[in-house]
């Protein structure tokens, strides 16, 4: 359980102003949460922790790279990390109620006599909404490294016989055309 404390900020501490914490995340981090869409992670994470009196402005930069699976040919494809969040922690007397009725994700409460910030679940959070929903290699460059060679060929198959199916001009409507611009 000691690997989950390296996360949890003691600000009580701290005095007012920007505090700096890096962290390197890896696949290990990640087996305390369901399963994820990608491996090998080598995500390296920077939290600026603004204290002020009565809250803390947290600012993370996620940054690095993890293997995805293409969404079109089903290779490993890496994908590099680069987003930029940020969340307000504001302290008062019910957190619980207080985090029910606030709309903006990127508030959250907590109680005036907690003493650590757990920043984990953000981290993870803020990691998956890093990567995209849809992960392909580029079409124009499916040749390259990483994309396979079969999947791009029978694409391509595909792509050519659409275009041999696309439906020729009705000579009916032909003459349609002109009456356009009349309206």
């Amino acid at each position: 359980m000691s690997y989950r404390r390296e996360y949890e900020i003691a600000f009580v501490g701290l005095k007012p102003g920007v505090h700096e914490y890096n962290y390197e995340i890896g696949d290990k981090f990640f087996e305390a949460f369901q399963q994820q869409d990608f491996k090998n992670c080598k995500a390296q994470v920077k939290l600026s922790l603004d204290k002020k009196s009565s809250f803390m402005l947290l600012k993370f930069e996620v940054g690095g790279i993890l293997e995805v699976t293409c969404d079109r040919c089903n290779n490993p494809l890496p994908f590099d990390l680069w987003d930029e969040f940020t969340v307000t922690v504001k302290m008062v007397e019910d957190p619980e109620l207080m985090n029910d009725q606030e709309e903006d994700p990127d508030v959250y409460y907590i109680g005036r006599g907690e003493s650590h910030l757990d920043v984990a679940n953000w981290i993870y959070e803020f990691i998956n909404l890093s990567i995209p929903m849809q992960k392909v290699c580029q079409f124009e460059k499916m040749d390259g490294p990483h994309c396979n060679k079969k999947a791009f060929d029978v694409l391509k198959k595909l792509e050519l016989s659409e275009e041999e199916e696309k439906p020729k001009e009705n000579p009916i409507w032909k003459g349609l055309e002109k009456f356009k611009g009349l309206e």
